[in-house]
Formats: structure tokens, sequence, C-alpha cells
């Protein structure tokens, strides 16, 4: 009784979600279609890969004929957070069982983590089964719409007129990802060193500047947190 009360509160709070899941997926799954991928290998962006940052990255880049090995690298820059998110979220379910995990890491979204860690935080006396119940609960609303609204982009974009212009609806997409996570000033001043970076290193090719970009901003902002979190200490 009390895993159910705790999954249903899991899916109470990522139902809000889905006002940004399903713009993302749809604009996806268009995006894919026009770019020459069928509905199934767009599919299998999606559901094999589940990570929409790093699906757009991936897919520009293999439009731009970048090597495999490039575009595989720079997905990996995209989605280093989640080892980050990995690491924040192993004393709260690092215990559990090998199979419970994998689902976990396979649904680990930045709308399942932020959910999840601060339920935690706010609740340290939850079991195990009590925190798999909620991250299950939260990931419910949130995975299938995914799903489903790659799949209805995919089908739409099929339809869509060759001219018509969407592709503003992406970094606009990306904007009501982002700004919601600049919580700290370590986020902020690493969200500018990225797009200083970019801008800088945009004259190299197969888009390499990214992941020169994604490198600084990351040391940027754990130089950020640690200067801060000696401040705190009252440290010099």
């Amino acid at each position: 009784m009390t895993n159910s009360r705790d999954y249903w509160q899991g899916f109470k709070d990522g139902t809000p979600f889905i006002l940004l899941i399903l713009p993302f997926g749809a604009v996806f799954g268009i995006v894919a279609t026009e770019s020459g991928l069928n509905i199934l290998e767009t599919m299998g962006f999606s559901v094999l890969v589940i990570a929409g940052a790093a699906q757009f990255v991936a897919l520009q880049m293999m439009l731009d004929n970048a090597p495999v090995l490039i575009v595989l690298a720079a997905s990996l820059a995209v989605n280093l957070r989640m080892a980050m998110y990995s690491a924040s979220l192993a004393p709260h379910l690092g215990a559990m069982s090998w199979w419970r995990r994998s689902i976990v890491a396979y649904f680990m979204v930045d709308q399942s983590y932020a959910a999840s860690v601060l339920k935690y935080e706010q609740n340290p006396d939850m079991s195990h089964s009590q925190k798999f119940a909620y991250y299950m609960g939260v990931v419910t609303p949130i995975c299938p719409v995914w799903y489903m609204a790659t799949w209805a982009g995919a089908a739409l974009g099929t339809a869509v007129p060759s001219g018509l212009p969407i592709d503003f609806v992406v970094p606009i997409t990306f904007l009501a990802l982002i700004v919601p996570m600049l919580r700290t000033l370590a986020h902020v001043i690493a969200a500018l060193v990225s797009i200083i970076g970019v801008l800088v290193f945009s004259f190299m090719p197969f888009n390499l500047g990214l992941l020169v970009a994604a490198v600084l901003a990351m040391m940027a902002g754990a130089e950020t947190e640690r200067r801060m979190t000696r401040a705190r200490q009252g440290q010099v």
C-alpha cells in the first residue's frame, strides 16, 4: 500500500513535465523524418537512446556526414550530466538489485532525476522500495509520452511541406529545457562558457567545437562549485 502511494505521488509529480516532453518529442520526430530517417529509424532513436538533446546533436552531425566516432563522442559529451545524476542517486538507489538499477538507468532523464532527488532529500527515511516506486511513478507519464510524441511527429513529418520552417522550434525547446536548470552560479557559469565556446570554436569541422565547449563548460562549472564550497566553509 505504501509503495502504491509513493508510485502515484511520483506519477502526480511527473505529469506536469508532459507539457515539455510532448512538443519536444514531436519536434524531434518531424526533424528526423525531414532529415531522411524513416519512422522505424526515428523511433529507434527515441526508444534506444531516449535522450532528446543528444538525439538532436547526433542527427545534426549525421547530416553533416561526421565520422561515427565523432557522432558518438559528441552525443556522450552532451549526456555526461547523466553520470553526475547517477552519482547523485547512488546513495539512494545504489543498494537495489541490478535489474532495478538497470531500469532506473534506462529511464534516467532530466525530469525523472530532478523530481526524484528532490523527493529523496526531503524524505530521507524512505525505503529503497519506496524510492523505486516513486521513481517509476515519475517516469510513467514522461517516457511513454516521449515515445508517442516522437511517433506522432515522425508520422506528421512526412506530410509537412518541405519549405515550412520549423527549425525555430528546436532552440525554443532547448531554452525551455535549460533555463529551469540554471539554479546556481555554477550552472550559470557553465552555460555561459558553453555558449561562448560554441561560438569561438564554430570553425572546427564536424561540430567538434561542441565537444571543446562541453569540456570547458564542465571545467568552469566544477571550478565555480569548488570555490563556492570553499567560500561557504570559510576558507580563502
